[in-house]
């Protein structure tokens, strides 16, 4: 016998819970008289000295308490301001709540009351946070970024540095910028470690993840490439787990992004100058000191200058398994741009031998890219087989290739294995007796 519920025999209709964001201003009508009362109180507990026998949460009901006394102010809205005044004491003011919120990977402030966030690969503009004024905006940075031992003013008016998370943060104030300070936080994602992870959102498949595994363990030298934001840095801090825990490992970074779980790292990160313009330590003079430090790998977050010539003779003097990143809009363009790198080293080498010596160092790149809908995936894994008419020859083992858009404005498109031929780095992979990927490649004992 069917059951009814309460809501059938009493024929009650259901209606759907519907959820959005509040803004303050809807919640505080009054914007002006919002933005006063949050600058008075911040500035008076600033002022103030906690006392002794009061707890801050205390503290800072008595000073709301105060501050309000006479204004008709609801329940809700005092709640809410209580909220925001905790933010900027407790926590990072306005971005506060940005910064836990896990479906959130990037969070861009242009001025007090433009600030975007990205989800799920998507831009939007978030209005449910807002900051008082631009100097609001400053003491927000302060107060990311003094734990890292940096400052930003007007003699160093530009930051970039990483949270204590692994979030990347860079900002930058006037002079500089000109509509006032801006933030971008590139946001460190703790559930993307894992090959698993990559396959799970469809960004490379098993086979991709098993042949990369391959690739590092076999000590092959491999280059990330990519636009912004597309997980270089997230692809490359998977790839450098499939390293071994015996080795010695030596990371190279502007901002220590990268978290190696591997018992032997030693992890170096670039110094700016001080205010008398002096005590750089660049990514170049880092990678020349790394040989000296018995490294079995070396792993640098992004090469974009000097360094690359630098990083490319490691590679091809008995630092096997080396990787880096670069900003390049695939292999060919990688190669291209690791020539002119090559070249601002102030060497007078010919592009024939910077060619060769590319050759020599580098076995595999990967391209990864940012697609339409906002989705990161591998779209290309190359070896580099040599010169042909003084070009570079690339051939390519995995791609992504698109066929188009669904009804859902999603990427659609197919992984494309090509195992009509053995790589060459093949060889290089069974001499360490990995046999893992034989069975792609249709390989027999």
């Amino acid at each position: 016998m069917k059951r009814n519920s309460l809501l059938d025999a009493f024929n009650i209709e259901r209606k759907e819970k519907v959820v959005s964001n509040v803004t303050d201003y809807e919640i505080f009508p009054d914007k002006k008289l919002l933005d006063e009362l949050r600058t008075r109180i911040v500035e008076n507990l600033i002022d103030k000295e906690i006392p002794e026998d009061k707890l801050l949460n205390q503290f800072i009901n008595d000073e709301i308490d105060e501050t309000i006394e006479g204004f008709d102010l609801s329940n809700l809205e005092r709640s809410h301001l209580y909220n925001l005044i905790d933010n900027e004491i407790n926590g990072y003011g306005p971005l506060t709540e940005l910064l836990e919120d896990k479906n959130i990977t990037e969070i861009m402030v242009n001025s007090p009351k433009e600030i975007y966030i990205e989800i799920d690969g998507q831009i939007i503009k978030d209005d449910s946070v807002s900051f008082i004024n631009d100097e609001h905006i400053i003491r927000t940075i302060q107060r990311l970024i003094n734990p890292l031992g940096r400052t930003i003013d007007a003699t160093n008016p530009m930051v970039d540095s990483r949270l204590l998370d692994g979030s990347r943060i860079n900002a930058v104030i006037p002079p500089l910028s000109t509509k006032g300070p801006v933030i971008t936080i590139r946001k460190f994602k703790e559930e993307m470690t894992s090959a698993d992870d990559l396959i799970r959102i469809g960004s490379m498949t098993p086979y991709m993840a098993t042949f990369l595994d391959a690739a590092v363990r076999g000590k092959c030298n491999i280059i990330i490439c990519g636009g912004t934001g597309s997980g270089k840095t997230t692809l490359l801090n998977i790839m450098s787990g499939f390293i071994s825990q015996d080795e010695r490992i030596i990371t190279i970074e502007d901002a220590a992004e990268l978290k190696l779980n591997q018992r032997h790292v030693i992890s170096l990160e670039t110094r700016i100058t001080n205010y008398e313009q002096e005590g750089e330590i660049t990514i170049r003079d880092l990678v020349i000191n790394s040989l000296r430090m018995r490294p079995d790998r070396i792993i640098v977050g992004e090469v974009r200058g000097k360094e690359a010539f630098d990083m490319l003779q490691a590679m091809n003097t008995g630092h096997d398994g080396s990787m880096t990143t670069l900003h390049a809009n695939g292999p060919k363009d990688a190669l291209n741009r690791l020539e002119t790198m090559v070249l601002m080293s102030g060497l007078d080498i010919p592009i024939r031998a910077i060619r060769e010596y590319i050759i020599n160092a580098i076995d595999l790149i990967v391209n990864i890219d940012r697609m339409s809908d906002g989705r990161r995936k591998i779209t290309s894994i190359a070896e580099l087989e040599g010169m042909e008419e003084d070009e570079i020859r690339l051939r390519e083992i995995f791609a992504f290739r698109q066929n188009g858009l669904t009804s859902k404005k999603e990427v659609d498109g197919e992984y494309i294995l090509y195992e009509d031929k053995v790589p060459d780095i093949y060889e290089k992979i069974a001499s360490k007796g990995i046999t893992e990927i034989d069975e792609m490649f249709h390989i027999k004992k």
